[in-house]
């Protein structure tokens, strides 16, 4: 429990220098306000700000709403401390324990949480704008939706750490540990992206599914009205029974930002890609997004004798789309699928393969 002397003492402190100055006249002493419920009456919603607290014990502590501006707490221990929604901005919190500690909603702008520890600790919703975590034990914390921008983040152990939706404009990320203590080292330069890497190289389910898709995936680029529909459904049954793995977009919604940038995400993936241009609507614009950046094989599909939309000749350049697959009626479609579609495909594939081995050999050739 706190002790009741330095409890007391906080609380003549909130509006004088008698904390401070009693921290002065006593350096050595560790102020202990472990387990102290500062609740309204006492300290929650009080003004700490400039307080010294450095290496005060707060375990367990409730400092809910309180305003805590450029206090110094450095080498504190906040262990399962409750600063729900506590503002803290500009504070010094340079290797502080905050493990397990209620940071949700608490803002800590400009704050040095320098080399601090907040494993299984909460701040989602914080607001960590240009703070200085660099070294900061971020392991198994739970950062959704924080704001981290302009943040320093170098160094900073991540593994286990829930990042989603964070904000991360400017930030510096440099170093981020991925690995749990106890393992060599590994470091990589993307908090959002540190997961799945330690995923990729720890889990053979996740390799073995990548590979998969590299080899398999084929997308398919069509419209869902009800009668295109149909062929699109019937061309992804068919390519199943010839072991790929189909990927059917929708293009029957809006051409947006979004809808390009998931289409260009799927196409890096496919082996190839079938795009139906009868009746195209939205698929101009996506192969606009795809083709004259990705070398990924595009075939085309048309039903009837019909010229395919104006500008898909500018395409022809690319020597990865391939001539335009006629067909009359989908049942001499999925007969000839195999033939006219799977195989120029594939063929497009192993030769595209094969300039690039060359273009590789040619540049690492010793001069």
């Amino acid at each position: 429990m706190a002790n009741e002397e330095h409890v007391a003492l906080l609380k003549q402190g909130v509006f004088s220098d008698v904390w401070n100055e009693w921290r002065n006249e006593n350096p050595s002493i560790c102020p202990d306000l472990s387990a102290a419920h500062l609740i309204e009456e006492d300290l929650s919603h009080a003004n700490l700000r400039g307080a010294n607290l450095c290496g005060a014990v707060l375990k367990a502590a409730r400092l809910s709403y309180a305003d805590l501006r450029s206090v110094d707490l450095s080498e504190a221990n906040l262990d399962d401390a409750e600063l729900f929604g506590a503002d803290l901005s500009g504070a010094n919190l340079s290797g502080a324990d905050l493990r397990g500690a209620n940071l949700f909603g608490v803002t800590l702008t400009g704050a040095n949480l320098r080399g601090a520890s907040l494993e299984f600790a909460n701040f989602s919703r914080a607001d960590f704008c240009g703070a200085d975590l660099s070294g900061a034990n971020l392991r198994t914390t739970n950062a959704v939706e924080t704001n981290l921008a302009k943040a320093n983040l170098t160094g900073c152990w991540v593994y286990g750490v829930s990042a989603w939706g964070l904000k991360l404009d400017g930030a510096k990320q440099q170093n981020l540990v991925i690995t749990p203590e106890g393992e060599p080292e590994i470091t990589v330069d993307d908090i959002e992206v540190a997961q799945f890497i330690y995923l990729l190289l720890h889990n053979q389910k996740i390799r073995r599914a990548i590979d998969t898709i590299a080899s398999k995936a084929v997308l398919i680029l069509g419209r869902f009205t009800s009668e295109r529909k149909a062929v699109l459904d019937a061309l992804r049954d068919e390519l199943r029974r010839h072991d790929y793995l189909p990927i059917l977009f929708d293009f029957d919604v809006p051409a947006t930002r979004d809808v390009t940038e998931t289409v260009s995400l799927l196409a890096r993936m496919a082996r190839f890609i079938i795009a139906d241009l009868t009746d195209p609507s939205s698929i101009p614009k996506e192969l606009e997004a795809i083709v004259p950046g990705l070398a990924v094989p595009v075939q085309p599909l048309l039903e009837g004798s019909a010229r395919p939309y104006a500008m898909f000749k500018d395409y022809w350049k690319y020597d990865w789309v391939l001539p335009v697959c006629r067909y009359e009626g989908l049942d001499p479609l999925l007969a000839s699928l195999a033939g006219k579609v799977i195989a120029p495909a594939e063929a497009k594939v192993k030769a595209l393969e094969e300039k690039r081995r060359m273009i590789e050999a040619e540049l690492t050739k010793p001069q």
